[in-house]
């Protein structure tokens, strides 16, 4: 057996539908990250102090986090493409008139920030409910893997376009850009939606949210996923402190590159292997602990940890694309929206979490431990998912899933 499948994207790229709705989706999505750089900036200028920009920006990630997972339900019962155009078009409005207030109405910014938060479409999670509809077998790990990939890519782009947009023309320019583009992009994100399956009534009534969150299997996937995005945050702070500490601000955007070029990496191969065996999601967590606890030792050196960052970040896109498999392949489908707006709830108070814990920790131990920090939630993200049934070859996975989701 080959190491490498290539065919597995040359197979993506001819299944219909799949290159569109990727596409919208990312298109969708980069305007909306673009926005907290320029969001921060237009507080600041109104009130004077950063601190206001704070104030902002988490009424803002307040308002998502808490909505997500209602329109993520609506999704799942009225139809994504309504819920997805409905809130793409109402955030549109609420981030222009955010970015037209005037200066001297700045207390108001919070309301009309955690408002536009509240109406942030639910275009991720729409995404990942829609690929087992159209993308099966070992495709449907390559997608998985690219949607993971092409995640890192926004990331990366997308808070650094909503700095150029800052810095070539201001922050209420870059908010109205931004609302204008996303308008547009969701709006043919929500046209390329596929039509969501009718739930089973044969097998039970639906299941509520607290069905739907505590499960013995999602569950651990859940406070993995949660564990993990707070070791992302507390290595990003980790790579600011270490540049502060060596007097080179442009360091820490360099180390954050070096990581994301590394799960570009991963993710283009972990898309690209044959899948023939049974693979278990906890294997992929424990190997990006290991990597992520060399980093504690080469903080010292701006090379070395680049060295260590790069090799952690080629698990990150294959370790966040397998936990999107199973947690997918273990839920109904007729929930597939919902659980994935549960994810990405808890993801953002992960990352919350994440930055204020590893502050204080970098702050009071050093900077190498905010890599003890991340390496230990990592650690125990693996220990939560020793019980999770492993993804099986492709012969048997359709006949397990449904089984277990059973």
């Amino acid at each position: 057996m080959s190491l490498m499948d290539l065919t597995a994207y040359r197979d993506l790229w001819k299944t219909e539908g799949v290159m569109a709705l990727l596409a919208s989706a990312l298109i969708a999505r980069l305007p909306v990250l673009a926005t907290m750089v320029p969001l921060a900036f237009l507080a600041k200028d109104a009130a004077g102090n950063f601190g206001w920009a704070g104030v902002v920006a988490g009424a803002y990630s307040v308002g998502t986090a808490v909505a997500s997972v209602v329109w993520s339900r609506m999704a799942d019962r009225k139809g994504a493409r309504k819920v997805v155009i409905g809130t793409g078009m109402a955030w549109g409005v609420w981030m222009a008139v955010l970015a037209l207030l005037p200066y001297s109405w700045y207390r108001l910014f919070p309301i009309a920030a955690a408002l536009a938060g509240v109406f942030v479409a639910p275009v991720t999670s729409a995404l990942r409910a829609n690929w087992p509809r159209i993308v099966h077998g070992s495709r449907l790990r390559a997608v998985y893997s690219l949607d993971a990939t092409a995640q890192e890519l926004l990331f990366v782009f997308g808070p650094m376009l909503g700095a150029v947009m800052v810095s070539f023309a201001s922050p209420r320019a870059g908010l109205l850009a931004c609302a204008v583009t996303a308008a547009a992009a969701i709006w043919w994100f929500g046209l390329n939606q596929q039509p969501g399956v009718p739930h089973n009534e044969g097998a039970g009534p639906r299941p509520t949210a607290r069905q739907l969150v505590f499960h013995p299997h999602r569950t651990p996937i859940l406070f993995a996923w949660a564990c993990l995005v707070m070791g992302f945050a507390s290595m990003s702070l980790g790579m600011v402190a270490v540049a502060d500490e060596h007097g080179n601000r442009l360091i820490a955007g360099i180390l954050e590159t070096v990581a994301a070029v590394g799960s570009v990496t991963g993710g283009v191969i972990n898309g690209a292997l044959p899948g023939g065996r049974t693979s278990a999601v906890w294997r992929r967590m424990l190997l990006f602990a290991g990597l992520v606890a060399a980093c504690i030792f080469v903080t010292s050196s701006v090379v070395a940890l680049a060295i260590g960052m790069f090799a952690a970040g080629c698990m990150i896109a294959p370790t966040v694309a397998a936990l999107y498999e199973r947690v997918g392949a273990l839920t109904p489908a007729s929930a597939h929206t919902e659980i994935f707006g549960w994810t990405q709830s808890g993801g953002m108070v992960g990352s919350a979490i994440g930055s204020a814990v590893a502050g204080a920790v970098v702050e009071a131990f050093g900077v190498r431990y905010a890599w003890v920090l991340t390496a230990g939630l990592t650690v125990l993200a693996t220990l939560s998912l020793l019980r999770v049934p492993p993804h099986r070859p492709v012969d048997t996975s359709a006949v397990d899933g449904a089984a277990v989701a059973a």
